[in-house]
């Protein structure tokens, strides 16, 4: 964000009253948090892809080769 983009939320919450700043800051707080988690859980799924791209290869290959067997639900 911008600096002119922060000075203009700044100003919006300013002409607000206090109690209805704190209720924004709160739902801020809340958005950012849920908005680094989606940033890790992207880096992480970013980081593993090739060992998930690699796994879902094998699988595919047992699965042609006759060695995949279905899977049992009861047995979870």
């Amino acid at each position: 964000m911008t600096s002119t983009a922060i000075e203009t939320v700044t100003k919006m919450l300013e002409s607000l009253p206090e109690m209805v700043q704190e209720q924004v800051v709160e739902h801020l707080r809340e958005y950012l948090a849920d908005l680094q988690d989606e940033q890790e859980w992207d880096s992480l799924f970013k980081r593993t892809q090739p060992q998930l791209v690699a796994a879902a290869r094998r699988a595919k290959q047992e699965i042609a080769e006759g060695h995949a067997q279905p899977l049992d639900y009861d047995k979870l």
